[in-house]
């Protein structure tokens, strides 16, 4: 028969060959046991954070937490939130890439400060996810029920409603009218003047060439 706690020796076998690791690596100068410290570490942190990860509920796709190695190598909890080592390869840093840049939400260098912070963050946007979706419930059955209640339906919309919002429809139209009045006011007035200003000039012309014609006969009648 199977030893019970025989299943319990490998992970604690684990973590004592990596915490082995990043010891031996901080007695070295080599920057490729550094970087094997670096990695080492996060894989504490994840081992230690995958207990919290399993309860959050299958239906929930937000979180897909694990290691991206590089340069930096990152422990991501989700597409906007990571840890990685500070400069002195000893630090966790938890980050979140917020709207209007990096925001740290932890730092230190124990594993359960960091694993309390991730656990938080997952908490939050657990609840922020339940929010979106009743916000979402609560719209979609408000578009339902007035989809439903017939146009003569003497009940009240709500303010803000899509009824409400719909009564003052009439108003647009007294303003139409009123515009196309003035631009028809305005059009006779600019008429008439282009009239008026027409018969001027054909007035001048005429009393123009009339005085010419005038001075014309006189002086010829000198000549004569």
């Amino acid at each position: 028969m199977d030893d019970p706690d025989a299943h319990n020796i490998l992970p604690s076998l684990k973590s004592a060959v990596r915490k082995a690791r990043v010891e031996q690596a901080e007695r070295s100068d080599v920057v490729s046991d550094l970087r094997r410290a670096e990695f080492a570490r996060l894989e504490l942190l994840h081992d230690a954070f995958k207990p919290i990860l399993a309860q959050v509920p299958a239906s929930v796709d937000l979180f897909d937490c694990g290691i991206a190695p590089g340069e930096r190598p990152r422990l991501f909890v989700d597409m906007i939130a990571f840890v990685e080592m500070a400069h002195d390869k000893r630090t966790y840093r938890f980050v979140q890439d917020a709207r209007h840049g990096r925001v740290t939400l932890a730092e230190g260098d124990k594993v359960e400060p960091i694993v309390e912070a991730m656990t938080d963050y997952i908490a939050r946007r657990l609840v922020e996810r339940e929010a979106s979706l009743a916000a979402d419930i609560t719209g979609a059955y408000a578009q339902k029920e007035a989809a439903r209640r017939p146009a003569s339906d003497p009940v009240r919309a709500a303010p803000g409603s899509a009824q409400s919002l719909a009564k003052p429809a009439a108003a647009p139209k007294k303003g139409r009218w009123r515009r196309l009045a003035e631009s028809a006011l305005l059009f006779t007035i600019e008429l008439l003047g282009a009239i008026v200003l027409f018969i001027i000039l054909i007035g001048a012309i005429y009393f123009a060439w009339r005085f010419g014609e005038n001075l014309w006969v006189s002086h010829y009648a000198q000549l004569r």
